[in-house]
């Protein structure tokens, strides 16, 4: 499933699973742009594997809350690269509040990362990629469960997955796959992050292996949906969770 050649964007992939998904998609030999939004010195981190392993990455920050910063984004991908040939939205935040609890501020801080961000970084997409692109939104398997406090992240990926399936169409006349990967519980700093091991334990059983993901379990989902492989797979939102629920 080489991608030798093809230059992707990870956003959000100074640690946890965009990480891994710049890692390994280098590995199949791609060239990285590492996407961060405060974290430099970790984006840098990433750059140096990737570039002690063989391969070209560079780090740009923007905040994808933000469209200018976006363009700003493929901007500079093209002046380093020439061009984008995959696109990994993988920056979001997931941040957790009962229904009386969640301000506005919370509210629009969620969906602008997770949404807006999403849909004007697959806007730029369709400016800048040409025919063999491809495009990985994220979703998440909690989507399709019904858990108290999770209503306004589960409803931002929510809307990102119909943005997949209403996009497909638009993408397809110009040769570029559109699709999304749900994840469920992975084992990353960010997730494990404050939860006891009486509720992380519980998270395990709530698959069909009893643990919790790894970042290498997602990786391997996009590798697969980023590759010729996968040219007839679009629209499409791709539960990747063990089994969750």
């Amino acid at each position: 499933m080489s991608i030798r050649g093809k230059v992707a964007i990870v956003t959000g992939a100074s640690r946890g699973i965009g990480r891994q998904i710049a890692i390994q998609l280098a590995q199949a030999g791609a060239k990285i742009v590492v996407n961060y939004s405060s974290n430099r010195e970790k984006a840098e981190e990433v750059v140096k594997t990737i570039g002690q392993a063989g391969s070209e990455a560079a780090a740009i920050r923007a905040d994808v809350g933000r469209v200018s910063e976006i363009e700003a984004l493929f901007a500079e991908t093209l002046e380093r690269f020439g061009r984008v040939d995959i696109l990994v939205n993988n920056a979001g935040i997931m941040e957790n509040a009962a229904i009386g609890e969640a301000t506005e501020e919370f509210f629009d801080r969620n969906f602008n990362v997770n949404v807006k961000g999403t849909f004007f970084s697959c806007q730029q997409a369709m400016k800048h990629m040409g025919a063999g692109g491809t495009i990985v939104n994220f979703s998440t398997s909690v989507a399709g469960a019904m858990l108290p406090t999770y209503s306004v992240y589960a409803a931002t990926k929510g809307a990102v997955e119909q943005l997949t399936r209403q996009l497909a169409k638009e993408f397809g006349p110009k040769g570029i796959t559109i699709n999304c990967v749900a994840p469920g519980q992975v084992s990353t700093e960010l997730f494990l992050n404050g939860k006891s091991e009486e509720i992380v334990d519980s998270y395990r059983r709530m698959n069909a292996f009893g643990r919790l993901g790894e970042p290498e379990d997602i990786a391997n989902a996009i590798e697969l949906l980023v590759s010729d492989k996968a040219r007839w797979i679009t629209g499409q939102t791709i539960r990747v969770n063990g089994g969750f629920n």
